[in-house]
């Protein structure tokens, strides 16, 4: 079994969804990073992180200025791969996904780029901008290499193009909760449910849902709503951005949160 089929096994066992929270790597700078990626694996199930970049096009604001802190401290791909070596040592067990955009993957050669992710410790890879007709190399090398590929449904997808994602998904199924980029929202549609009820329907792998969750009762609606996971970005690069000036009030601050969030999915 794979670090995710056994996390979301021992989750089912104990009647809990899983918390999946997002940094971008290097945000605020290297040192600072290890010890948010430190209060992460603390207090979540899952780690879904981000290498910076340029040009993050399904990124809101705040996903955007933690891009633009992590590349203007000197962040490389080499250095994020570090990050994850520093993070996988301490923490065997969790599983790690990356979320990130296919230029840095292309630019690294493919198979070079997925080999260093396997070796720091990596288990699956969401490329944002690449959609699943366009997917098959990616597939065959993360099959090689035995990297797990996730794959986004939108709530634009329509129901055969759901089961063509969902025949190809490992690890779990992104279902982006509101149209648009990410960011916090007031509040999670009933339309969101609906998707994931249709989703788990086709999937064998689990659905969680990202983009607009940043409240316990948003965790608890999508749990309740039949969501195996709550994937959570924006609101924790907001208390990093809140708190640039003091890294110990932004480490409780993080840690409070993160221990929120995790409590809303049992």
């Amino acid at each position: 079994m794979s670090r995710y089929e056994k996390t979301f096994a021992e989750l089912e066992k104990k009647k809990e969804g899983a918390f999946i929270p997002f940094v971008v790597l290097g945000d605020p700078d290297f040192e600072t990073s290890k010890k948010i990626l430190e209060k992460m694996a603390e207090n979540a199930d899952i780690l879904e992180l981000g290498f910076p970049f340029s040009d993050p096009i399904a990124d809101g604001k705040r996903i955007q200025a933690a891009d633009e802190r992590s590349l203007k401290s000197g962040i490389t791909p080499e250095k994020c791969f570090e990050l994850i070596k520093y993070i996988r040592k301490k923490h065997a067990n969790i599983p790690v996904g990356l979320l990130l955009y296919y230029n840095l993957v292309y630019s690294n050669g493919v198979e070079n780029f997925l080999k260093k992710a396997k070796s720091a410790g990596v288990d699956g890879l969401l490329v944002a901008d690449m959609p699943i007709e366009e997917s098959g190399e990616m597939q065959k090398a993360c099959e090689k290499i035995g990297l797990e590929q996730i794959f986004i449904i939108a709530p634009t997808t329509k129901g055969n193009r759901i089961k063509k994602i969902a025949s190809k998904a490992k690890g779990f199924i992104y279902t982006v909760g509101v149209l648009g980029v990410t960011g916090e929202r007031k509040s999670i549609e009933d339309s969101t449910v609906t998707l994931v009820k249709l989703i788990k329907k086709n999937s064998k792998v689990p659905v969680c849902v990202g983009f607009g969750i940043s409240k316990p009762e948003h965790v608890k609606k999508i749990i309740n709503g039949g969501a195996d996971g709550a994937i959570i970005g924006s609101a924790v690069e907001t208390i990093i951005e809140n708190n640039l000036k003091d890294v110990e009030k932004m480490l409780l601050e993080l840690e409070n949160f993160l221990k929120k969030m995790k409590e809303a999915t049992k």
